[in-house]
Formats: C-alpha cells, structure tokens, sequence
C-alpha cells in the first residue's frame, strides 16, 4: 500500500511570487527505492525532485538525493537550497550547539554547507570543481555551434563543472545571452551555462541561461545554483566583483535572481529565496 510522506513545492531563487524554479521535495524517503523515486521525478515532469532521507555520515543533518526526469544528480543548486528550506520548516534543528548555525546536507558530492542569511535567504557554499580550466579549441568549436554563434562571439569559455558538467560561455553582453537560440543537434550531451554583463543601472549585474539536451530537444532551466556556483568560481572577484546578483529566467518569463559572493578566503556561497508554495502529503 502507498505510505502518506510529507511533500512541499517550494520556488526557489524566486524574486517574487512564482518567479524562480520550483522543486518538488518528499520529506521521510528512506524506505523508497530507486525505481520509486525515478518514478515519481518523471511524473513531477520539474527540472528536479528531491528526497529526503536520515544521514549516513553522522556530521550531515540530513540526506537528500536529486532526480531529474531523466536521472539522479550528484548535486544541484537549486534542490540544495529548497531541501534545506523544507527541512527547516518542517522543523529540522541543525547539529550546531545552539542550533542556529549552519545546515549540513549530504549529497552525491559529500557534504554542502547552507547558510541562514539576512533577508531570509539559504546560501550553500559551492562545492568544488570536478573539472575545471579553459576550454580546448574543440570543444569551444562545438559550444558556438550549440549556440548558432561563430567562435569569436564567445569571449571566455571554461569548464565549471561541479558535478552535473557544465561548460560557461562569457558573451558580450545580456543582449547576446538573451537572443541565443540553441541548436539541439550541436548542443547533444552538452549541459551549458551562457553569462553576459547588463546595461549599468540593473539591479542584476549579469544575465544567466542554462541549456541542456534532452531526447533531442533544448532544455532551458529556469533558475540554476550549480551553473552560478560554477561561474562564480570562474568569475567572481576577477572579470565580476567579488558580491554580485545574477538574473536568469528571463527568456522564460520568470525573474530569479542569485546572489553570489565570494569570501575572503575564497569560498564562494550561492544564496536566494525560498518559499513553499504548495504542502500537503504524497501518496508513494
């Protein structure tokens, strides 16, 4: 017989109501199998579903696991920062001595720090780099042509992949980023994150899209946290300020918004909203 679990959608690097990107979160996952989860993740039908489950290292708060429609993630920004606001709401208390300190979430990369800021908003501290460095001639060769550019259009390229493989790609400007219209026969496997500074005056300093394959068609997230931790690790402090708001979702009629900073020891968080916009239970 289905179990009754917990469930929460939240719209995560939301600037307003129903703006960012929403996740679906099952709270009480430990009994659920691999089919299950996967079963469920295609059903949502959103960029990804989270599971909740008790730690296995005892350091952790709790555990989650990522699914896409397609497959488990071994992390992901915006699942990150939604799973720890669920747990927080539905009363998890972090291991801190006073339990006011930061979250300690276990992923398939290991353990992610989320912070509790000003504002209300969780920042995760970005993991590290599983592959990183500039981009081969190739392999930019391929990018352009994902993006129906000529090389010379992208100005930078680099690995910044954290674990779901991204490649960043530094355009012109916010104009550019916004009028690509990929290929999906270029793009293939690809998973690729295109940043371009705005005009001065913005309330963003850069605009952010997120492209990735999917059964022979162009996905485009709404809002990523593992794309912007990748470009504020490329970027942040050298070609953008060491504090800086990225925009994303634009071409797709939301308004998230990222906040990236990186410390002085350089560690880069990656921080927005949070808020549960459907709670109820689940039948699993």
């Amino acid at each position: 017989m289905p179990h009754l679990r917990p469930f929460r959608q939240v719209d995560v690097f939301a600037s307003g109501p129903l703006t960012g990107n929403p996740l679906a979160v099952v709270h009480d996952a430990d009994d659920l199998t691999d089919d299950q989860m996967a079963a469920f993740a295609r059903w949502t039908n959103l960029s990804e579903t989270t599971f909740l489950l008790a730690p296995t290292d005892p350091a952790a708060d709790y555990r989650v696991r990522i699914w896409t429609p397609s497959g488990e993630l071994p992390f992901a920004g915006h699942p990150t920062l939604g799973s720890a606001h669920a747990w927080l709401e539905a009363g998890g208390v972090p291991q801190s001595a006073d339990g006011e300190g930061d979250v300690l979430q276990e992923c398939g990369v290991g353990l992610v720090s989320v912070r509790r800021e000003d504002g209300g908003r969780l920042a995760f501290a970005a993991p590290p780099l599983i592959r990183s460095g500039s981009v081969g001639p190739e392999d930019l060769a391929r990018v352009a042509r994902a993006l129906r550019l000529t090389a010379a259009d992208v100005v930078d390229a680099a690995w910044i992949d954290n674990g779901p493989g991204w490649v960043g790609a530094r355009l012109r400007d916010a104009a550019a980023v916004l009028a690509v219209r990929p290929d999906p026969d270029a793009l293939g496997d690809l998973k690729l994150g295109v940043v371009g500074p705005t005009a001065p005056g913005e309330d963003a300093a850069v605009e952010v899209r997120a492209f990735f394959g999917e059964r022979g068609a162009v996905v485009e997230d709404p809002v990523t946290g593992s794309l912007n931790a990748g470009l504020g690790q490329w970027l942040a402090g050298s070609v953008l300020p060491t504090s800086y708001v990225a925009s994303q979702g634009t071409a797709l009629g939301r308004r998230g918004r990222v906040h990236v900073r990186r410390d002085a020891d350089g560690e880069v968080w990656v921080g927005g909203a949070a808020v549960t916009t459907i709670q109820g239970t689940v039948a699993l």
